[in-house]
């Protein structure tokens, strides 16, 4: 990093001690921009930079609730409203136990230049709580969700920020969390909330999109190489709604998906994944994969460790962050791999990243490869506007083509740096340089 660079990295640190996820985020950005920052000494005279890394709002709100059993819970509620310059806040709400500060202030800081990349003039931001909604009764959610919303109501709106969902956040939150809106605030607004379902404003292909964009960037990826996806043999962790859309368009395109995971283990099924069973399993019955290996002859479960040594030629982390690591690197290496296309957030260390990129693999950053799932939410958003309700096949078009648009933007702007083929600095920089220009000409606000 330049001298510039390394100072405001050495000041995130100090000024946000105990929060490795989001130093690890910003220092994957600062490494990539020098060459920018170099070509705009304005963004230093500016702070550019310091005021970049510093979200513009950080809320924090305490959310009680009873559950079935008549006690009162507390959970903790949070909402990261990290950037505003290409339009309001954008990014999902995540429900797991997990969930702190730096996890939101990381996963904020990345769908900045993930919003900025999908060109649709919104802006970044992340939230969630530590509520942990599995083994909860629907009733249980709902409160929770109710109670959540009577405090995040006053922060949120269509031009301000757009709440989506995330991990434990599915069209069920999605509807509780609507429904008090809408009391609360005595409006149908439905550009409020994305994800919504489709009888209230939803989109169609919005539960695909992030797993179906994932794939669609891979192929893109491969096609550079006069490859196609069509006989791949395809690697795939998760067993979420990110993987097992991920698995159905990989199938769709002709690749054989071998492996999906839980947190509990993984399985192999060497004729395929059964995609139609996974959501059986996974979305109807919300019940583990040793379901899935228990259903389907010839799967083999393997409890307690990860997918990544069984060899193949794709591999698509969809779990979560910092899963892949140089371990796992290094065997997806000897497997065989030639394209690794990041769908969950950050999934891979930046030991692994940098042994794919020493080793020739095409490496996909996520805020590129999964940033279908907002591409799509941003879609949504624009039928609510125009009241307009479009179908399946007209909205995977346009997810196409904005996957195919950030490839080759990513692609275009590492060449233009003399990085051709680096889809890390690539997307980093055309994204800084977009939020970047905005915020030059909004002044120092």
């Amino acid at each position: 990093m330049s001298s510039v660079v390394e100072k405001v990295y050495d000041e995130v640190l100090d000024r946000n001690p105990n929060e490795p996820e989001f130093h690890q985020a910003v220092r994957e950005i600062l490494e990539s921009i020098g060459p920018a920052v170099e070509k705009h000494p304005e963004f230093a005279e500016t702070k550019l930079l310091d005021r970049l890394v510093e979200p513009e709002r950080q809320i924090l709100f305490r959310v009680p609730w009873v559950d079935d059993n008549g006690e009162v819970q507390v959970n903790r509620g949070y909402r990261i409203e990290f950037n505003s310059a290409l339009g309001p806040y954008k990014g999902g709400l995540r429900f797991h136990r997990s969930v702190n500060r730096s996890i939101l202030k990381f996963l904020g800081f990345e769908q900045i230049f993930k919003n900025a990349l999908t060109g649709q003039g919104i802006g970044g931001g992340k939230g969630g709580s530590d509520f942990d909604p599995h083994g909860r009764s629907d009733t249980e959610v709902m409160r929770f969700c109710q109670q959540f919303m009577t405090e995040l109501y006053r922060h949120i709106g269509e031009y301000t920020d757009i709440p989506a969902g995330d991990i434990g956040v599915g069209g069920r939150e999605i509807g509780y969390l609507f429904g008090m809106y809408k009391r609360l605030t005595n409006r149908f607004e439905t550009g409020v909330l994305t994800g919504k379902s489709l009888s209230w404003g939803g989109s169609q292909a919005r539960t695909e999109a992030t797993g179906y964009g994932a794939v669609l960037f891979a192929q893109r990826m491969l096609q550079t190489r006069g490859l196609d996806l069509e006989g791949q043999r395809v690697m795939i962790s998760g067993a979420g709604n990110v993987a097992i859309y991920a698995a159905e368009k990989a199938e769709q395109l002709g690749a054989k998906v071998v492996t999906v995971s839980d947190s509990s283990g993984w399985v192999l099924d060497e004729d395929g994944i059964d995609v139609q069973l996974l959501k059986q399993v996974k979305e109807v019955e919300r019940a583990r994969l040793t379901e899935y290996a228990k259903r389907k002859p010839g799967v083999t479960y393997h409890s307690g460790s990860k997918p990544w040594a069984v060899g193949g030629t794709v591999a698509l982390p969809c779990a979560t962050q910092n899963e892949l690591t140089s371990q796992d690197a290094k065997r997806l290496l000897d497997g065989g791999v030639k394209v690794v296309a990041e769908g969950a957030n950050m999934p891979c260390t930046p030991n692994a990243t940098s042994l794919f990129q020493d080793s020739g693999v095409l490496f996909a950053p996520g805020k590129a490869a999964n940033a279908g799932g907002v591409a799509t939410s941003a879609l949504e958003m624009s039928q609510n506007a125009s009241r307009a309700s479009w179908s399946f096949e007209k909205v995977e078009k346009e997810l196409t083509k904005i996957m195919h648009n950030i490839h080759d933007e990513c692609a275009q702007t590492a060449e233009e740096y003399g990085h051709a083929g680096d889809y890390v600095m690539g997307a980093n920089i055309n994204s800084f340089l977009k939020v970047a220009h905005a915020m030059m000409e909004q002044g120092i606000v």
